[in-house]
């Protein structure tokens, strides 16, 4: 999910053939001021008759609509459950009617853009990432003033995550619902056959080195002890003479690799966008972090090059830590999908800090709603069922961690119950507290064409040994201005 956007789309490409037959339907009927109904599949099934606005106002029922998928949420079995979830709150509400519409992931965006243009928006959009959601920003309604007038407990949620739906001006727009804060993955043989200590469970920990020193659990030392994890064919690590960078077997760290914000993210929570609102900035934190993970690729080896990250043979499905072959890896806990397959020996550590200070860069998904809806206090009642009543059988068929900590003993029961390995699942709870906020995804101007851009140098980046990557950033925030200005 964001915050999965981007994050399943190879694991889920073959998974979402069955939902594109329902697409043009789909969007031709919201466009055309008919709601359709997806059946319980939504992948090739019969509808449910289209319900006019007319006819339920006749009834006394106010309509509103749900749409998906901007994230998660538009594989057959996720549609099942999710129109599963809406019968039920229609059931329980006889004077609202929860119409769920599901247009697959690829076409989702410019289905949603059109929908709006047409002035004929969903009420409900979800479950979206915050980067999916800031695609259209200023068209989410706050939600402080339905907040209040029901008074809706938003104490039950830690402020960390609240705080990640207030930031932007557009007041708090949205409630928190599923979060997946990223973690270090590591593999437990591999530390063991280098003759090194476990990297340290607890946030802002210290980290045991050979000589029995204590030092902070940083990214000086994740480099001193990545470079010892990454040995060559013939048996040398990366700090030994003769080693040989272009036969390496096995790597000591591998991020996981999203725009460039991400990675300034691990760092320090920052933005791009200086106080003023119009100025493009670079953090220097993320300068810091930028230069870090590039020396880490092209001088230290202990990280993919992007050729090698590309290549079947190091990363034959979606992240290299899951071939077993890659002893650290910064991700998000919803990378939990494949780490099995790398075997039984991984295990979760606290994220390096800098400078003093450890974060955590944030997926979160939640559902919002349109600004324009006709109905705010019916959208907000199906939204607080679906954040709710609804939120188990969801955030069961989504992956994600409650954002309530309440159900959260539960949720990693059920995560412990797929593997059988002892997993320190206390590292991703606490994690939830280092949150990046500002999160990395927030708003930008231009965000889609200021996205294209960051992604356009990091693949640079990955694939270009001997750049001066002061030149590099430099010439990355002036290309942002000139994107901003031309707005």
């Amino acid at each position: 999910m964001q915050h999965m956007e981007a994050r399943f789309d190879m694991a889920r490409s073959t998974r979402r053939l069955a939902v594109l037959l329902a697409v043009a339907a789909l969007v031709v009927a919201a466009c055309g001021g008919t709601t359709t109904t997806p059946s319980a599949s939504s992948g090739g099934g019969e509808s449910a008759a289209p319900t006019t606005a007319a006819t339920e106002a006749a009834a006394g029922v106010v309509e509103i609509r749900w749409f998906c998928c901007l994230g998660g949420g538009d594989a057959p079995e996720q549609v099942e459950v999710e129109q599963a979830v809406a019968e039920a709150f229609n059931a329980a509400h006889p004077n609202i009617h929860l119409t769920f519409e599901a247009v697959p992931y690829e076409g989702a965006r410019d289905a949603l853009a059109t929908m709006i243009a047409s002035g004929n928006g969903p009420d409900i959009v979800g479950p979206v990432g915050i980067g999916g959601a800031e695609a259209f920003h200023g068209q989410w309604l706050d939600l402080q003033p339905l907040i209040d007038s029901t008074g809706y407990d938003m104490s039950q949620f830690p402020e960390s995550t609240v705080s990640l739906y207030s930031v932007g001006g557009q007041g708090q727009g949205g409630i928190p619902f599923a979060v997946y804060p990223s973690v270090l993955f590591y593999q437990k043989d591999l530390f063991e056959e280098a003759g090194l200590n476990e990297p340290p469970h607890d946030w802002g920990g210290k980290y045991t080195m050979p000589n029995g020193s204590e030092v902070d659990w940083d990214y000086d030392t994740v480099r001193e002890i990545a470079k010892l994890l990454t040995v060559d064919r013939n048996g040398k690590d990366a700090t030994q003479d003769g080693f040989d960078p272009d036969a390496i077997v096995q790597w000591g760290f591998e991020p996981q690799r999203d725009d460039l914000r991400q990675t300034g993210a691990y760092w320090k929570a920052g933005t791009l966008v200086a106080d003023d609102g119009t100025a493009a900035q670079i953090p220097d934190a993320w300068v810091a972090a930028w230069k870090w993970f590039y020396d880490g690729m092209w001088t230290d080896h202990y990280s993919m090059t992007g050729p090698v990250f590309e290549s079947p043979e190091a990363n034959p499905s979606d992240y290299p830590f899951f071939t077993g072959n890659v002893a650290m890896s910064q991700n998000y806990l919803w990378s939990t999908y494949g780490v099995g397959d790398s075997g039984e020996d991984w295990d979760m550590a606290a994220t390096p800090s800098y400078q003093g200070q450890t974060t955590a860069a944030f997926n979160a998904d939640t559902f919002r709603i349109h600004k324009d809806t006709k109905h705010p206090t019916e959208a907000f009642e199906a939204l607080t069922y679906l954040l709710g009543d609804g939120s188990a059988d969801l955030l069961n068929t989504y992956g994600g961690m409650p954002a309530r900590p309440t159900e959260q003993d539960a949720f990693f029961e059920a995560q412990a119950a797929n593997f059988p390995q002892e997993i320190d699942w206390s590292v991703a709870r606490e994690g939830v507290n280092y949150a990046d906020v500002p999160n990395f995804e927030s708003y930008m101007p231009a965000y889609n064409e200021s996205l294209d851009l960051l992604i356009t140098f990091g693949t640079k980046w990955q694939a270009t040994a001997g750049l001066n990557l002061d030149t590099e950033i430099e010439d990355l925030r002036t290309q942002l201005q000139a994107i901003w200005d031309s707005q």
